[in-house]
């Protein structure tokens, strides 16, 4: 009976011992909370009328910037059109006022557009082209470094990355057989490596045709919302129609750096209207200009 209430005479220290314990890990814990809170690392959520639903990305999507550039921009957004190859739109990309002033800047310099020869490197004629364009040197002026700002922003490939800024119009009739943006000549890949994306932007609306069209993608053609106003040519892929103001961004490479022949793309001929579009390219490394 002694050897009994000698062990039960002990049980009240150990409880006392482990509920300092647990006192102690509650203030450590409490004292880190409060740094991270302090440091701006950990935040308490906030619960509004105002604040959209755990789930809801739209509030990430249509969070942009605005004020920057010349005019005002319409409401702004991306849309993905595929992952194979990866294809997103940014709608309202451009002002009204900036597609204006790349159209005005170019209209006076338009040559019939050409394409690369791959063993030369230097521009030829060619049938599978039949557009006029001409090309504005990057960082040309404020308004265009604004641009290239902002599609650096969009992209996350720094400005000095990019080609100059090459201006095309395509008139009833005209089009641009399927082709891939990158190069499968080492000529052509000495100034910044390979071609890693492309941002299109639509600098004017068609009334029909002028799609760009991905005749390779992995997609389903026909779940895009605008399948019936397609012409016969974009049904043949899929594709994306013009729209004053949008810029379509697409990656030539997968993010391992192999090429994805996903990518292949073309602008459909333009039916009525005209079509007017400016195109950035981009490298993996620095392009010298």
């Amino acid at each position: 009976m002694a050897m009994a209430k000698g062990r039960h005479s002990r049980m009240p220290g150990r409880r006392s011992s482990s509920c300092t314990l647990v006192l102690y890990l509650l203030v450590m814990l409490s004292f880190v909370l409060l740094m991270l809170l302090a440091l701006g690392i950990l935040s308490l959520p906030i619960n509004t009328s105002d604040s959209p639903p755990a789930n809801d990305l739209s509030s990430i999507v249509h969070s942009v910037e605005r004020g920057d550039g010349l005019g005002a921009r319409g409401e702004q957004w991306t849309e993905v059109i595929a992952w194979e190859p990866r294809a997103f739109v940014y709608h309202n990309f451009l002002s009204k006022d900036e597609c204006e002033y790349l159209i005005n800047l170019a209209k006076p310099h338009m040559e019939k557009s050409t394409v690369v020869d791959s063993t030369t490197g230097k521009s030829k004629d060619s049938r599978v082209r039949t557009s006029s364009g001409t090309f504005l040197k990057r960082g040309r002026d404020k308004i265009i470094r604004g641009i290239e700002k902002r599609i650096a922003d969009f992209t996350f490939i720094p400005v000095e990355h990019g080609e100059g800024l090459q201006i095309l119009h395509y008139e009833v009739g005209q089009k641009y057989e399927p082709h891939y943006d990158y190069f499968l000549d080492e000529f052509n890949t000495k100034n910044g490596g390979q071609r890693i994306a492309t941002v299109l932007m639509y600098l004017s609306d068609v009334e029909e045709g002028g799609e760009t069209v991905f005749p390779a993608a992995n997609a389903n053609f026909s779940s895009v919302p605008w399948w019936n106003e397609l012409s016969e040519c974009g049904k043949k892929g899929l594709s994306v129609k013009p729209k004053m103001g949008d810029a379509l961004l697409f990656w030539s490479m997968r993010p391992d750096a192999s090429l994805d022949p996903s990518s292949l793309h073309g602008g459909c001929a333009v039916i009525k209207g005209n079509k007017w579009s400016s195109t950035k390219w981009m490298h993996v490394s620095e392009y010298k200009v």
